[in-house]
């Protein structure tokens, strides 16, 4: 700013040298920079292939769920079918299946759980469990037709002599634990989604 005399003030005098190095980006901030992304992207293209290569594959992807159509199965009548490469067995309990199984008192169950707690909501009559002994892996019989179901009307473990009832609850024998029900759903009236 000039004074009332046409002086140059002090403050508006400016250094030669300090031209183009106010508060703008220096050289030697733009090449840090470019070096620093240049390293980021080193490092993207790197790790993208090894993250990328762990994830599952459309083969994995497509096992990971099975749909079973329920509506052909009779009530008294079970179906195997394949859930992870693993028996999975779908059930259509009768009326006196369901009784059978809602007459026991769950306290006196090892693993205690209801039907109601293993089945879903509105479709009692329809029990969906691996068909993996939770003792030592093997298949328990009582999904076919004709096999043996065991003391209590629902599968039997031929390989250690594990006994579960109509809602697949261990009875009697090695086993600890119920024979699992996965994670599923009714996407409709006559088809679940395993998974």
């Amino acid at each position: 700013m000039a004074d009332t005399t046409g002086a140059a003030t002090p403050e508006a005098v400016a250094d030669p040298h300090d031209a183009g190095h106010g508060d703008g980006v220096h050289r030697r901030d733009f090449i840090n920079i470019a070096a620093v992304s240049a390293a980021g992207f080193g490092g993207v293209a790197v790790l993208y292939p090894l993250i990328s290569q762990m994830a599952p594959s459309a083969d994995v992807l497509a096992e990971s769920t099975t749909e079973v159509d329920v509506s052909a199965i009779e009530p008294g009548q079970s179906i195997k079918a394949v859930f992870r490469k693993q028996p999975l067995f779908v059930r259509r309990l009768t009326a006196k299946e369901i009784a059978a199984a809602n007459a026991v008192d769950v306290s006196s169950l090892r693993d205690p759980q209801t039907l109601q707690e293993r089945t879903k909501e509105g479709h009692e009559d329809v029990l969906v469990t691996m068909g993996v002994c939770t003792h030592l892996g093997c298949v328990p019989l009582g999904a076919a037709e004709g096999e043996n179901k065991g003391e209590f009307g629902g599968y039997f473990c031929p390989c250690h002599g594990s006994h579960y009832d109509t809602a697949a609850r261990i009875r009697k024998g090695p086993a600890p634990t119920n024979l699992e029900v996965p994670e599923y759903e009714f996407t409709s009236d006559t088809v679940i989604r395993v998974g």
